[in-house]
């Protein structure tokens, strides 16, 4: 242990010293949190001044009065919509739907027929497509309006026509519902921390080939486990670093929150914040593990960089495996590395309980991928194929 102790040392030293990897500390751990969470405060902060203008555009309101009298007594300020408002909306230039007032609106109303009104807008511009049920609500308003109208002048009771009243009751709790819009946090992170033993595991493994400065190190009487045990120390110390500053960049993050809504909703604390590292160290040490594992056979730097991105591509797609699966978790998703840490931390982000139990799984699989992994890679030292 003592060698494997000076080699870790060592190890950590010139890692440390890479740019490319205090570049990569700084970027992906402690920038992470907040611009994440910036860029969601700023989307969601933009969707509410949205919706509290109370805006709308329309083509052709002076053929509706009834229309613009509605409008105006539930608040709405009505604007004239740009004259080439289709193109600006496919391109995304504009971003309110539109509605469009036929002529003969006032005729038809008052004769008791339904005059046509559209609702302009463009799947693809999602600032527009997002305020199209605002739009087509106060529409319905106003059509419930008019058919109480017509129903009184007749005797008629408006009640008759809702013989029943329904009322929507949500269940989720609000971190539930906010875990919808920062659901992306713990795929951002897993990445980082990937990202960073990326490069401490390459330069260590299949670096220190290219370099040639591994065969002084396998000619040293040190045994070949300590030297393993070294390296891989001071990659998973990498991996280790990011992940707790990641972690922990979300709690200061929180000030700079623009939207009081998600402010509200957000709940992470010290005690998500260290259940986030129960799940992310172990996988870091393993992740480590399984990167020099893949570079050792590699005689070069890029060679390792090519192959490693088997890797990269596994840890990036099995989380989308929660977006397509539309009934919940599975009992096989804790045995899965990297989806059974997605799984968990969403179920932290959502306030949801998680015992020792549900953290047994994916600490074990950790465990037994960094041993196999480790165990590979002192055994390519041990057959010192340094061709």
């Amino acid at each position: 242990m003592s060698l494997a102790w000076i080699v870790f040392l060592k190890e950590l030293t010139d890692a440390l010293r890479d740019r490319r990897t205090l570049l990569m500390v700084v970027l992906s751990s402690v920038a992470i949190g907040p611009l994440i969470l910036v860029a969601l405060s700023a989307l969601i902060a933009g969707m509410e001044e949205r919706a509290e203008a109370r805006e709308v555009y329309v083509v052709g309101i002076e053929r509706a009065p009834t229309l613009r009298n509605h409008m105006e007594r539930q608040g709405y300020t009505i604007k004239m919509a740009p004259l080439d408002h289709e193109k600006q909306l496919v391109s995304r230039r504009f971003g309110d739907p539109v509605l469009l007032v036929p002529s003969g609106f006032e005729r038809d109303l008052a004769q008791g027929l339904s005059p046509v009104v559209e609702v302009v807008s463009a799947s693809a511009n999602q600032r527009a497509q997002g305020s199209v049920g605002r739009i087509a609500q106060l529409l319905r308003g106003f059509n419930q309006e008019q058919a109480s109208l017509r129903l009184a002048h007749r005797g008629v009771a408006p009640a008759l026509l809702q013989p029943v009243q329904i009322e929507e009751r949500d269940l989720a709790d609000p971190r539930a519902r906010a875990a919808q819009l920062t659901g992306m946090l713990p795929f951002f992170v897993l990445m980082a921390v990937l990202y960073g033993a990326l490069n401490a595991a390459l330069d260590t493994t299949a670096g220190e080939r290219e370099r040639g400065s591994l065969e002084p190190l396998l000619m040293n009487p040190a045994p070949r486990a300590a030297l393993v045990l070294g390296k891989w120390g001071a990659v998973a110390c990498v991996g280790m670093l990011i992940a707790v500053l990641s972690s922990l960049s979300f709690l200061p993050a929180q000030w700079l929150l623009r939207s009081e809504t998600l402010a509200a909703m957000f709940q992470y604390g010290v005690r998500e914040a260290l259940l986030f590292l129960a799940l992310l160290l172990p996988l870091a040490a393993a992740l480590s593990a399984l990167l020099m594992a893949v570079a050792i056979r590699c005689k070069t730097f890029k060679e390792a960089q090519a192959n490693s991105t088997v890797v990269i591509l596994a840890v990036s797609l099995l989380p989308l495996t929660t977006l397509f699966n539309q009934e919940g978790e599975k009992p096989w998703h804790l045995w899965t590395p990297a989806l059974a840490q997605i799984t968990l931390m969403g179920r932290v982000l959502k306030g949801e309980a998680m015992g020792a139990v549900d953290l047994l799984p994916p600490l074990a699989v950790a465990a037994v991928m960094t041993v196999l992994c480790v165990a590979f890679v002192a055994r390519q030292l041990r057959r010192a194929a340094v061709r």
